[in-house]
């Protein structure tokens, strides 16, 4: 029994594989090392840019009709990671909402995850939500606001728990991570981030 289980596993898993390779073109773009667990997962693949050195775990569900996901690089993104960009225009009087099939202006938003982020288990990103980078998204959190750039967030609604570092912290992490033109300025990073934490 357990070299049957054995054998499985191994199939399993390069099918997995196999099937990933098969489905990353249909996504609108994609960078050099993006994986993805395709068993269980659902994507809107033409409306998702993906960058480089991405993992997205299994039971992923990443939708987008008439806007866009784009996925920075660098990016952790756990199993069961709910991921929507856009919503259900509910305002018709006289009609069932299976039956509406056009959108008022903000159903659908783009959503933005920027580099270095991990995202938890079981998150939920609604439409028009902007992740900066550097930051943290607690397991179960329903984010549904901007999330400042190198925050640690958790909580339904989310809400920022703490500022992954300080100024100092932040400033050198940049420094080794970013080239200057790319680099968060001190000011943004000392009045946007850390002035404005709890």
């Amino acid at each position: 029994m357990y070299y049957l289980a054995r054998i499985y596993t191994f199939f399993s898993l390069a099918y997995g594989r196999l099937l990933m390779y098969l489905l990353r073109p249909l996504f609108r773009s994609y960078g050099r090392n993006f994986k993805f667990d395709p068993a269980g997962s659902s994507f809107s693949y033409s409306t998702i840019s993906v960058g480089s050195d991405i993992w997205i775990g299994p039971g992923a569900t990443l939708w987008t009709h008439d806007s866009s996901l784009t996925i920075g690089n660098k990016v952790l993104i756990g199993p069961n990671v709910t991921i929507m960009g856009g919503d259900h225009n509910t305002s018709q009087v006289g009609r069932f909402m299976y039956d509406v099939r056009d959108k008022k202006p903000g159903d659908d938003l783009p959503v933005v995850i920027e580099d270095d982020i991990w995202i938890g288990s079981g998150v939920t990103i609604l439409k028009g939500v902007t992740i900066g980078r550097g930051s943290l998204v607690a397991s179960g959190a329903l984010v549904i606001k901007d999330v400042p750039p190198y925050s640690i967030v958790g909580g339904v609604p989310a809400r920022r728990l703490k500022v992954r570092w300080n100024s100092e912290e932040i400033q050198r992490h940049e420094a080794l991570l970013y080239p200057p033109d790319k680099r968060l300025s001190v000011e943004t990073i000392e009045r946007d981030i850390c002035d404005n934490a709890l």
